[in-house]
């Protein structure tokens, strides 16, 4: 089991967005998780992926209890554990590709040649070996978005999160993105959380559930 949520609440104000989810990830699976805007899929994403935290529940990841963690150990743990990749790239424009995918590793501290020989491979595993040196703004919007998900993966993550990762992406673009999820699973074994619109992505998911009602169908 990579990851155990039990019954996680979240509120804003007076409205609940998140009336007690409860989830279980196991390695290597990909779970979609879909519903209607303003349903809490994103909140819910950024709470299991200990960016905002719960108002009430367990969070545990690899048999760690997120909440007793101090938060310099919550941002190491981060780092070492989780991937994230988002509809915005979030690449920093000033860097190129391989030096945007190699930060989550120098701030992991690890040598920098073993960081960047890593992130030359993973580029290369991606169809991006000519594109090391180019900056976000040179690369096209699927091209930035694999880039994103080298990022991710650069410090072997047990668990990738992916908030509507096709989002800005063109149907052909999207369809590349399916293959490689499913693809980076065979090959490296991450579990991958998605919140997407994209039936396509949902049904290519191991398991899909529905937010609703504040609750995980």
């Amino acid at each position: 089991m990579v990851l155990k949520a039990n019954n996680i609440h979240k509120s804003f104000g007076t409205l609940e967005i998140l009336k007690g989810v409860n989830l279980e990830i196991r390695q290597g699976e990909i779970v979609s998780i879909v519903g209607k805007s303003g349903a809490g899929k994103s909140t819910l994403l950024h709470i299991l992926g200990t960016l905002d935290s719960a108002d009430g529940g367990e969070l545990n990841i690899r048999n760690t209890r997120i909440k007793n963690l101090t938060a310099r150990q919550l941002a190491s743990f981060r780092n070492r554990h989780i991937g994230f990749v988002f509809q915005f790239h979030h690449l920093l424009p000033e860097f190129s590709a391989l030096e945007n995918v190699c930060i989550p590793g120098f701030i992991a501290k690890k040598p920098e040649k073993d960081v960047k020989q890593r992130a030359e491979e993973l580029l290369t595993y991606l169809g991006l070996s000519d594109r090391l040196s180019h900056k976000p703004t040179e690369l096209s919007g699927g091209e930035q978005q694999r880039v994103a998900v080298a990022r991710a993966l650069i410090n072997q993550p047990d668990i990738i999160f992916a908030d509507e990762p096709t989002g800005n992406l063109d149907s052909m673009a999207s369809q590349d993105l399916h293959k490689l999820i499913r693809q980076l699973r065979d090959d490296y074994g991450q579990a991958f959380v998605i919140v997407t619109h994209n039936k396509e992505l949902a049904d290519l998911s191991d398991r899909c559930l529905e937010m609703k009602d504040g609750l995980l169908i």
